[in-house]
């Protein structure tokens, strides 16, 4: 039980890398097959899921559950999946709702400063922890200035791109 928890507690933390890996390196810092599908985003900002991503990464997970069971891999590969799952809503959140509190209100106006001010900064949205670890975090000073300018910012109004989830469901009706 214990070694469970662990195992889908490092899936978790392996997220936060892959998320830092994905939005930064391979979105901003390379041009890279992510580049022009995360400058979607960038341009329209209700395009917040990962729409395409979500069908693959659960034929994985199911093929990886049928051939392994409940062994340590599969569960460290759920934890990983759950901090995707994590990320998808936090990052909605920071585009379509006001903040629940301090964590909320922190990561919105970090990620807002990301849009806003320092694209090839603040990769992180679900944690500054790899910012801060490979120096992509903005000095403190002009991050609190640039945090206190995005609390004022409305949340963003009309659908998002989630629709787009129709058209795979469609192909397995």
């Amino acid at each position: 039980m214990v070694e469970d928890l662990a195992s889908f507690a490092v899936g978790i933390f392996i997220w936060t890398f892959l998320e830092y890996l994905i939005h930064g390196w391979l979105s901003h810092t390379f041009r890279t097959f992510a580049t022009p599908l995360h400058a979607v985003h960038h341009r329209d900002a209700h395009a917040v899921f990962a729409v395409r991503a979500w069908i693959p990464i659960a034929v994985v997970y199911a093929i990886l559950a049928l051939l392994f069971r409940w062994t340590s891999s599969v569960i460290m590969f759920s934890g990983v999946l759950a901090g995707f799952a994590i990320y998808e809503a936090v990052h909605y959140r920071i585009h379509f709702r006001r903040p629940r509190g301090l964590v909320e209100d922190y990561l919105r106006s970090r990620h807002l400063v990301h849009h806003e001010h320092y694209a090839n900064r603040c990769f992180g949205v679900t944690s500054a922890f790899w910012d801060l670890a490979f120096g992509t975090e903005p000095m403190d000073g002009a991050m609190t200035t640039l945090c206190e300018s995005m609390r004022s910012r409305a949340p963003l109004t009309g659908p998002t791109n989630a629709y787009k989830l129709k058209d795979w469901f469609r192909a397995f009706r």
